[in-house]
């Protein structure tokens, strides 16, 4: 008969599974304890600067062109058709030296009458004096006239009752001869006042046809000079720039035409970043290079609004001019706004924009560990920024672009 044998229990099996989930859990802790992994850079990808303490001169830069400083543009003053080009682009013109022939019969035929015009308000001012002279001298005839009536009739009507108390003359004609008298005593002063107001009139009548005459004669020299115009002159010495028309063009009025500059008095007008430009101010010493040599300068306009994200800023040129300075040629320019006495500064970081509270990566002594720390900016330059808190004379950072360890708080140099 066979026995049934019941088999032992292994724990074997339970203790190494619990063993291998313990040794999952501590290696799993342990790894949440260990520090990330730091970031390495190549040495020669990072800029290494030293922070000093000393004297440094602020500057902002910016790229700008050589533009002159007087520049006069010849626009037509009236439509017209090109004729004739007696110049070109790039020549040295004389003063009302001529360029280039318009023409326009239109303007012709309105010149012509508008000289009509004043001619003929010049002849009705003359006929109005004439006029008013004759009248005058009528009414002053017929005061006369009327005073001598006014006179006689006056001596008649005193004789009449002279004669009426001696019984010559009866009451009847006497009455009559007094009616006379004061008849032309009232035509006398409705005579005079006449006289008096012709008179007052005259000034008044010539003055507004005279004004008639001048306003005429106003519009008719505007023809004139407007058909003066299709002869265009250059309007003072220098080289002439811009003059692209071509024969047979038709040019409305107010087109420009072309430009006469001055090609030794040139300025220089720079672009100056927004966030820079804000310390920059009248009278400011600056350098301009033209890639030929650095002439000296001073700011003598900034302009009171941004466009772009720069300010437009003018610099006066105090020095001579190098060979090849032309208009419209790039340069750079560099403006001293200020110098910084015995300061604490180093090179600026690419990841600072301005002043204030910001964070930069310090080297060790070693040279293979930087460690980022947070610093104050003061004052900066294009080159150069004050630091207020947070590094020593002789510590070493990093100022190139980090962008790409931006979370990190330590990197490794190779």
């Amino acid at each position: 008969m066979d026995i049934v044998r019941t088999p032992k229990k292994s724990y074997k099996k339970q203790v190494l599974i619990g063993v291998g989930v313990a040794a999952v859990v501590l290696v799993s802790v342990a790894l949440m304890r260990l520090d990330p992994a730091v970031p390495t850079i190549e040495r020669a990808a990072v800029l290494l600067d030293t922070v000093k303490q000393g004297d440094i001169v602020r500057e902002v830069r910016g790229p700008g062109t050589l533009v002159p400083e007087r520049i006069r543009w010849i626009t037509a003053q009236a439509s017209a058709r090109v004729e004739r080009l007696h110049s070109e682009s790039g020549r040295n013109v004389g003063n009302s030296e001529l360029l280039l022939e318009l023409s326009n019969p239109d303007l012709q035929i309105q010149t012509m009458q508008a000289e009509q015009q004043a001619r003929q308000a010049e002849i009705d001012l003359i006929n109005l004096r004439t006029n008013l002279r004759s009248a005058i001298l009528t009414q002053e005839g017929t005061v006369a006239s009327t005073r001598t009536q006014y006179v006689s009739t006056t001596q008649e009507a005193k004789a009449a009752d002279s004669l009426v108390r001696l019984g010559l003359v009866p009451p009847f004609e006497a009455a009559n001869r007094k009616a006379a008298a004061e008849e032309f005593t009232t035509r006398l002063r409705v005579e005079q006042e006449r006289l008096a107001l012709m008179k007052a009139a005259i000034d008044s009548q010539i003055s507004v046809q005279g004004s008639r005459v001048v306003q005429l004669r106003a519009i008719a020299e505007n023809q004139q000079a407007r058909l003066r115009s299709l002869q265009v002159r250059a309007p003072e010495p220098g080289v002439l720039q811009e003059l692209t028309l071509q024969l047979g063009q038709w040019v409305p009025e107010g087109t420009a035409l072309a430009k006469v500059v001055q090609p030794g008095k040139l300025k220089a007008v720079l672009r100056i970043p927004e966030s820079q430009a804000k310390d920059v101010q009248l009278g400011q010493k600056a350098s301009i290079d033209t890639r030929n040599g650095l002439v000296a300068g001073h700011v003598i306009r900034k302009d009171p609004s941004a466009l772009g994200g720069s300010v437009t800023i003018d610099v006066a040129l105090d020095g001579e001019l190098p060979a090849g300075a032309v208009p419209d040629l790039s340069v750079d320019g560099t403006i001293i706004i200020d110098r910084l006495t015995n300061v604490l500064h180093a090179g600026r970081p690419a990841s600072s924009a301005s002043s204030g509270n910001t964070s930069v990566f310090r080297v060790d002594a070693d040279g293979e560990i930087a460690v980022r720390v947070p610093v104050v900016l003061g004052r900066s330059s294009v080159n150069a920024i004050e630091i207020l808190n947070g590094l020593a004379v002789g510590d070493r950072i990093i100022l190139s672009d980090l962008s790409s360890v931006a979370a990190a708080e330590k990197i490794r140099i190779r």
